[in-house]
């Protein structure tokens, strides 16, 4: 089964579904209620629901037949003013059949529009309120125009917690008959931080090898090194032992596939666990920091990976003496 498949077959229906955000459904809930809403900006980071809990809005406001009272469009293929003038215009002008009297139009990836199309947008929305309510999805809300940002009530997204996660993965592995230890749970969350549509393709990913999903096969199958061969690593830098530390950064990245940048930031991430006195850690960000600018600015990952060990190397004597 694809991914597309999976999400559809387990995205939340209706409102009452939605996996966490408790306060958001709340207020959305009274919106059906009082069979109205208001125009929305839907902002925070991906995987959270966003999407999903536009079309549940629309789900619970029209019934099984939501679809003909909806249009969804994705900003960041069409983002100009074109189709604010045309597509967006030509929806919003018709009025609603039904019980309620406006239709919705979710516009997604908003903050990826052009400031001229979010101008005609601003007049669109003001011109047509009694037939069309609009719902902008964006994950940076900043990027939205003050104009839009104050015709429309805000809704603050924030990544699920790691319990809300574990159980809507452990559903979807019940009825998908697949074997998952906790340590592939910790894995993914390690991973995704609480994007459930990363989680959710993580979790497929690993499955559709056919083994139980453990930690080592979800690494694995997502590009990552394992913080604890990461933890080794530089713990065995910081011992003094250069040549060792080497070896297993190249093992690491035959074995993981990972690129330097994505070892930048798991090294950055144990810089923080490593029991060392506070002013080390200040010191080992800043020289994390330096070479991670260097990657990106084209260095030769291996060089500078390699240099960033030594520096490990050289304060892990000095914190000794």
């Amino acid at each position: 089964m694809s991914f597309e498949m999976w999400v559809e077959k387990y995205r939340p229906k209706t409102l009452t579904e939605m996996v966490d955000q408790k306060e958001i459904v709340e207020r959305l809930e009274s919106f059906v209620k009082a069979r109205n809403t208001p125009h929305c900006i839907f902002a925070g980071p991906p995987g959270t629901g966003k999407t999903t809990a536009a079309l549940c809005l629309a789900h619970d406001l029209y019934g099984e037949g939501y679809r003909e009272h909806l249009m969804e469009l994705n900003a960041s293929d069409e983002r100009g003013i074109k189709m604010v003038r045309e597509t967006v215009k030509t929806f919003a002008r018709a009025r609603s059949i039904g019980e309620v009297p406006f239709k919705i139009l979710i516009l997604d990836e908003a903050d990826n529009m052009t400031s001229d199309a979010q101008q005609a947008l601003r007049r669109t929305m003001e011109r047509y309120t009694e037939t069309c309510r609009f719902i902008l999805i964006a994950n940076y809300s900043g990027k939205i125009i003050e104009p839009i940002q104050s015709r429309c009530a805000p809704f603050r997204f924030t990544y699920l917690p790691r319990e809300e996660q574990d159980r809507f993965l452990l559903r979807i592995a019940k009825n998908e008959k697949v074997q998952v230890g906790r340590d592939g749970l910790d894995a993914i969350f390690e991973v995704c931080g609480g994007d459930l549509r990363r989680a959710v393709n993580s979790l497929q990913a690993a499955a559709s090898l056919g083994k139980p999903v453990t930690a080592d096969v979800v690494y694995s199958v997502v590009g990552r090194a394992n913080p604890a061969d990461v933890r080794e690593m530089v713990k065995t830098a910081l011992g003094g032992d250069f040549s060792k530390a080497r070896d297993m950064l190249r093992e690491m990245i035959l074995k993981y596939g990972v690129a330097g940048s994505d070892i930048i930031q798991q090294i950055h991430g144990e810089v923080f666990r490593l029991d060392v006195p506070e002013q080390w850690k200040v010191r080992l960000a800043d020289a994390v920091g330096e070479v991670d600018f260097r990657l990106v600015e084209g260095a030769d990952e291996e060089v500078q990976l390699s240099a960033l060990l030594a520096r490990l190397v050289e304060a892990g004597a000095k914190i000794k003496e």
